[in-house]
């Protein structure tokens, strides 16, 4: 398996525990030289929390690091990044981020890019099926979620 593979399903097994936690499946992992240095899944159901979509509990996860650490670093997200979500990314200066999928959902990755952000999606089945499944069981709080 690629490294990209192996990160990418460890975003998907965070989406998976988050699912598994009566919450809402979207999973991300934080890799810095090789290795994974935060996991997260969406907690916003599981915390009551208005801010912790799986990017930002990855990054909450990854502890607070040296601004370099993000610069050098690689976000792998199973969805594409809310603005809230890629605002962070921004405001760390990661460089890189991997999607799994934007089929159901399209976040800010014009954005991203337009400010320099390499960004790279993967049209994933396992993460479409799992956002689908999701979205046709729970529309209200998928809606909730997204801010409809």
């Amino acid at each position: 398996m690629a490294p990209t593979d192996d990160f990418l399903a460890a975003a998907i097994a965070e989406a998976e525990l988050g699912l598994a936690e009566g919450g809402i499946p979207i999973g991300s992992v934080l890799v810095h030289d090789g290795r994974i240095i935060g996991r997260g899944h969406n907690r916003r159901v599981q915390q009551g929390s208005v801010v912790l979509h799986g990017e930002m509990d990855a990054l909450e996860n990854a502890g607070r690091q040296p601004a370099a650490v993000y610069r050098q670093s690689v976000l792998y997200t199973t969805l594409s990044p809310c603005p809230m979500c890629s605002g962070a990314v921004l405001l760390y200066g990661i460089p890189r981020v991997i999607i799994g999928e934007h089929t159901t959902f399209m976040g800010d990755e014009d954005l991203l890019r337009a400010r320099g952000v390499s960004v790279e999606v993967l049209d994933d089945g396992r993460c479409i099926e799992l956002m689908r499944a999701f979205i046709a069981a729970h529309p209200a709080l998928w809606n909730e979620d997204i801010g409809v």
